[in-house]
């Protein structure tokens, strides 16, 4: 028993350990990977973008919208942006909140100016098709005219990276497109290949031609690469233009702006100040009431604030306004289980049993009311997370990750402290 309680305590102290040192400002790096405290937008400032979708010919508004932010959430996971928020506003607008993007220009960028895709094949003329100038250069005009057939972005389902390996050398190896249809597309453009055989096919967005490959057999399994890349720069260009197109919808951008610090570097040291505060009276309170098992749980609090903060920036966390009341409320809730353990062994003690059996007793008691308390938070966490966004999974993962901690300080950390010191000349003022 001692020698567990012992080993306890040491693996208590590496984790305290590592935890002190991931929350210094320069803390190490892991497997080359920065670790740092990532502020959301309310309290480091970003860009706000606004999108506005065209629902005119939709038959499933309300489908298409969730789709449309489906596609701007993977396009926003390009940008490395921690815990962004993406919500409809309205019936047909799209509210992204990217914190930390100061550029403006970058964010428009990776994700996007979000019009339809369309594939195109050779007119005759001018009065059956139009021209079209060049996604990248608006200076060149391709030779002749372009009109549009029914193969859209709506039928692709992917455009990825890869590598022709068809060469028998792998340095000769080019990087290439590989594109894929759906169902509907496959047929599509089965069709398409076979009318056009040894002909350009124009691959255009927002009325600009991307890329006009050269049909060189029929494709009916719905597959196909583009090659023509001279590098693998080349080839990501187009794949991201090509999954743009795959949209459900066309959607526009109606709304830019860098958004500031709302919070501001002086709301932000007053939140400091008054949550030192607070655990300062809390602190002075528990110590007051419990005398050394209370100085014993400030401890194990200040335990749990550095372990929660270290796992804040591993994860890592994007912390928000909402974020920090989800840690203050995850406090709250160490104390409280501190305050049932107390309690309970208070109430062995006053029955006459040894300092070590009461401890034991009190938190084999207490164990019952803090599970059941702290795992209906968690539910209720999981449920705000899954079905919440932005802010609201920001405190929801928050104080789940508190929660998770605060039991492994309560029935850990001040456990293994109180028997240890059972054992030694203080234990006389153990007296809960």
């Amino acid at each position: 028993m001692t020698r567990r309680i012992w080993y306890t305590f040491l693996g208590i102290i590496i984790i305290l350990t590592l935890a002190v040192l991931i929350d210094l400002p320069h803390g190490p790096n892991f497997f080359g990977r920065e670790i740092k405290a990532h502020l959301g937008l309310d309290l480091q400032g970003g860009t706000e973008l606004i999108y506005q979708a065209d629902l005119s010919k939709s038959t499933n508004p309300s489908g298409d919208m969730t789709n449309l932010i489906a596609v701007f959430s993977q396009r926003v996971d390009r940008l490395g942006v921690s815990e962004p928020t993406i919500q409809q506003q309205g019936n047909d607008q799209v509210l992204i909140e990217l914190p930390g993007i100061k550029d403006i220009n970058q964010a428009i960028s990776t994700i996007g100016q979000t019009y339809e895709l369309v594939f195109m094949t050779q007119a005759a003329d001018a009065t059956k098709g139009t021209a079209l100038k060049n996604y990248y250069d608006d200076s060149y005009t391709y030779p002749g005219f372009w009109a549009p057939t029914e193969l859209t972005g709506k039928d692709l389902v992917s455009a990825d990276v890869t590598y022709d390996n068809s060469s028998s050398s792998a340095v000769a190896s080019k990087p290439v497109v590989s594109i894929t249809f759906n169902d509907a597309g496959k047929a599509k453009f089965a069709s398409l290949t076979k009318d056009n055989l040894n002909k350009q096919i124009a691959i255009v967005l927002d009325n600009r031609i991307v890329s006009a490959p050269t049909v060189q057999a029929e494709i009916s399994d719905g597959k196909a690469i583009i090659t023509g890349s001279s590098t693998i720069k080349d080839a990501q260009k187009l794949s991201d233009r090509l999954n743009e197109g795959v949209l459900p919808i066309p959607a526009s951008i109606i709304g830019q702006q860098n958004v500031g610090a709302t919070l501001g570097a002086d709301s932000v040291k007053a939140s400091l100040v008054a949550g030192v505060i607070g655990l300062f009276l809390v602190a002075l309170f528990m110590i007051i009431h419990y005398k050394v098992p209370g100085a014993i749980a400030v401890v194990a609090l200040l335990i749990y604030s550095s372990v929660t903060l270290a796992l804040f920036k591993t994860i890592p966390v994007t912390m928000t306004l909402a974020g920090i009341a989800g840690f203050i409320l995850s406090v709250g809730m160490a104390v409280d289980a501190n305050i049932l353990i107390f309690e309970r062994t208070r109430e062995e003690l006053r029955a006459g049993k040894e300092i070590v059996s009461a401890i034991e007793e009190g938190f084999r008691r207490a164990w019952l009311s803090i599970r059941d308390s702290n795992f209906s938070t968690i539910i209720t966490c999981i449920i705000l997370f899954y079905f919440g966004s932005g802010l609201i999974k920001g405190f929801a993962l928050t104080l789940a990750i508190g929660v998770l901690v605060s039991l492994f300080t309560a029935i850990t950390v001040t456990r293994t402290f109180l028997i240890l010191i059972s054992k030694t000349r203080v234990r006389r003022f153990l007296n809960v």
